[in-house]
């Protein structure tokens, strides 16, 4: 084994034969350096190729990429919408970075004593204060008044969905001195696709307001990157979700679905999404001006989504079938995801940042049933006034 050492911080190659330094290329196993900077004390490098010449005793390196086993801690701002089911995104993101020894202060859109805050996540929020995180109110357009005199390394801006909303908040990043300005976009921007699923780089709608946000970042922020999610599930969301079977299954009703059921589309737990944040702020070089698929790495058709949640239950499920055509205007407001293949692939974030997923749908349906009951919904009285038209067009009975 050859080894290279500088003065400080060190550098170790191993697995390099004694009888291969030659002017040729050589295949560089792992790379260590250790130092006593504000980074971790180990930071492993690993590289595609090395090339040394005996010559000049110059050492090359291509295509490294950085894992650090502690990264340098940050001061992390997250401006956080106070509604829809983003929000528990920015709730998750929070705990996992302060977790990891992060300074973390959410911004959340609005005011504290408003009602929405009584619900989750927002109604969680101690779980973030008691962690040593902080929280704020207020009006994006404001950040600079709301937050005078603050300063952070990364901006994470979890609220805004076209650039009239988001601008305030990257200007006021960029004048202020942070390194890295993180945004939550939406897989929802891309355009349809006869070969799914949708990976970074495919067609988007070139009017949607997210996109106008990352055109944005890519001309004024020097460290950016976007995230595009797709349905998540997790404790503290408050959009539904699995809980539209649920509430079904639970009754002994038909789970109406549109078309044949065959539809793929992709389900995340939040926490998933959180971790591919937190890499980003870990490893910002790697993350610096890529646009993420914020998705698990499986798909799931909405039948087995039905199926599953009634495995969750340990219930029976009936399915039925209909054409969405039939309720007119009430089509979008019957089912809670799209009518279509819907799913994309997390290809970025497993190539660039070294992120896995951690989902396991059937797993995560099962907590999320426990906390169903837990809550009282199974008790709730619901109507299903668009369910039982759905079904009068197909003549099923109705449980009493």
């Amino acid at each position: 084994m050859a080894t290279l050492l500088s003065s400080s911080p060190s550098l170790l190659f191993t697995k390099i034969s004694p009888t291969s330094l030659s002017p040729q290329s050589l295949s560089l196993s792992s790379v260590s350096l250790s130092s006593s900077s504000s980074l971790s004390s180990s930071i492993s490098l690993s590289a595609k190729s090395l090339s040394l010449s005996t010559s000049s005793r110059r050492v090359s390196l291509s295509a490294f990429t950085v894992k650090a086993s502690g990264a340098e801690k940050k001061k992390v701002l997250i401006v956080n919408t106070n509604s829809g089911g983003h929000a528990v995104i920015g709730f998750y993101f929070a705990k996992e970075l302060l977790s990891g020894g992060h300074d973390v202060t959410v911004l959340t859109v609005g005011d504290e004593g408003s009602d929405k805050m009584k619900k989750p996540p927002f109604s969680r929020f101690n779980e973030i204060t008691e962690s040593g995180g902080k929280t704020v109110w207020g009006e994006p357009s404001a950040i600079g008044t709301v937050l005078e005199g603050l300063t952070f390394d990364v901006v994470l801006d979890n609220n805004g969905k076209d650039l009239d909303t988001v601008k305030p908040v990257v200007d006021w990043a960029k004048s202020s001195g942070a390194g890295q300005f993180l945004f939550i976009s939406s897989a929802g921007i891309y355009k349809q696709t006869e070969e799914p699923p949708h990976v970074e780089g495919d067609t988007v709608k070139a009017d949607a307001g997210h996109v106008a946000v990352e055109k944005y970042l890519s001309e004024v922020f020097g460290n950016w990157a976007s995230f595009r999610p797709q349905y998540m599930i997790g404790s503290g969301n408050n959009k539904d979700c699995e809980e539209w079977f649920f509430d079904r299954i639970v009754r002994g009703r038909p789970v109406p679905i549109p078309g044949s059921g065959m539809q793929l589309t992709n389900i995340s737990h939040v926490k998933d999404l959180s971790s591919m944040l937190t890499k980003a702020v870990e490893n910002p070089t790697a993350a610096s001006g890529i646009i993420f698929n914020c998705v698990s790495d499986r798909a799931v058709t909405l039948d087995g989504m039905a199926k599953l949640c009634a495995k969750a239950a340990g219930l029976p499920v009936e399915i039925v079938h209909y054409d969405p055509k039939t309720i007119g205007s009430d089509a979008k407001k019957a089912f809670p995801f799209r009518n279509m293949h819907f799913y994309a692939e997390p290809r970025a974030a497993k190539d660039l940042l070294g992120w896995q997923s951690a989902t396991n749908l059937p797993e995560d349906l099962k907590e999320r049933y426990e906390e169903y009951v837990k809550i009282g919904r199974d008790k709730k009285d619901i109507k299903f006034d668009i369910d039982d038209k759905i079904l009068d067009t197909l003549k099923a009975p109705v449980a009493v």
